[in-house]
């Protein structure tokens, strides 16, 4: 009974977190670059005193779905995707490195290159800064080249490259923030073998589909562990019948 009890209360709580996590992963799917969070349950011993049959149920998030998203043409200059695996370096909201695959480039009144969610574009040197009223291109390796406005190809110039990574992807943890970030809180270094494809964007990595029956399949999960509470509930109230006419 105490057992019973203890994993049908816990598995239905962690139930409802992981909802929320395929909530999330279904939210983004139109996100581009964006990862799907891969969640697991796992069985704890629950410490105390008493005998240590007890075991209650954690959710945890054991990584990441790091299958590449399909390319999809926006015929925009500053629209990146990357072109097999690697990472974008970015300027997170704590100003430290992390890393994203979304591509989808804005130029702010200051010339600062951001992501359209507002972080820093981070190169050899840091942000980069683009120089007003000029036409931006990205080749290849990350290199930005500008011309100025209504100017020849011929006059374009090098403003700096963009810091594109490839580390282990075992390496890497997801934030709150959805960037990646090194485990150990260095930063990776940059790798001249990562190209991307300048007027394209990857798309999420999210099934719409499995994800709704993910959801699905959370909702009848859930509905069973409450099914087994009021299974303990009623067992135990038999229980105490059965002493009651015995003494």
């Amino acid at each position: 009974m105490d057992r019973l009890i203890y994993t049908a209360m816990t598995g239905a709580s962690h139930i409802l977190q992981q909802q929320a996590a395929v909530s999330e992963n279904l939210s983004n799917t139109n996100t581009p670059g964006f990862r799907a969070a891969i969640n697991t349950f796992r069985a704890v011993p629950v410490e105390g005193p008493g005998l240590p049959t007890r075991v209650m149920v954690v959710d945890s998030v054991v990584g990441a779905d790091f299958t590449p998203g399909s390319m999809e043409p926006t015929g925009r200059d500053l629209d990146v995707a990357i072109d097999g695996k690697g990472w974008i370096a970015v300027q997170s909201g704590d100003g430290k490195e992390a890393y994203t695959r979304n591509g989808s480039f804005q130029v702010t009144t200051n010339g600062i290159l951001q992501t359209r969610s507002g972080l820093n574009v981070l190169g050899d040197n840091g942000p980069i800064t683009l120089p007003p009223n000029a036409e931006v291109s990205i080749a290849k390796d990350g290199t930005i080249m500008a011309t100025p406005s209504g100017g020849k190809t011929a006059e374009a110039v090098r403003v700096g490259r963009i810091k594109l990574t490839n580390p282990p992807e075992s390496q890497l943890a997801r934030g709150e923030d959805g960037l990646f970030r090194m485990r150990d809180g260095s930063a990776a270094a940059a790798d001249g073998k990562v190209r991307v494809v300048s007027g394209n964007l990857e798309s999420s990595n999210v099934s719409a589909v499995e994800a709704m029956v993910n959801m699905i399949s959370l909702a009848r999960q859930f509905d069973t562990q409450m099914k087994m509470l009021q299974t303990a509930d009623n067992n135990s109230k038999s229980a105490s019948q059965l002493l009651n006419i015995n003494g």
